[in-house]
């Protein structure tokens, strides 16, 4: 696969995230990518031991702002062709499917991450 080109729009998953942004600079590892809209909204908790609640530190994970800038390793970010959504209409959406999969769960993980998602969704004025 050819490597992707500064000014290229890209799909990139950053941590347990899915974003639409622009290629800003190309780095040795990685593309520095801005953010452009939100593709899938980030898991809540602690990565390093996914879906556990008790005897972790359950992060709240916010989406990336708009126009925010992350390093993003090459394999991670693929060439995209479609249009890019407006930011806060494509967070709302995220933020919507991520709940409507937690509400379908039953798990004590999922019942902690629909607490967080309330407390982000407030914060995010949407």
């Amino acid at each position: 696969m050819s490597e992707l080109k500064v000014g290229e729009i890209v799909a990139a998953f950053y941590k347990t995230g899915k974003y639409i942004g622009e290629i800003k600079e190309i780095r040795a590892q990685s593309y520095l990518v801005e953010v452009l809209a939100v593709l899938k909204h980030p898991m809540q908790g602690d990565l390093h031991h996914p879906k556990i609640v008790d005897g972790v530190f359950f992060h709240e994970r916010k989406a990336l702002n708009f126009k925010e800038k992350t390093n993003v390793p090459k394999q991670m970010a693929k060439r995209l062709e479609e249009p890019v959504p407006n930011y806060q209409d494509s967070l709302r959406t995220s933020l919507e499917k991520m709940k409507q999969e937690l509400t379908e769960d039953s798990s004590a993980f999922a019942e902690r991450s629909l607490q967080n998602l309330h407390i982000i969704e407030k914060e995010y004025s949407l």
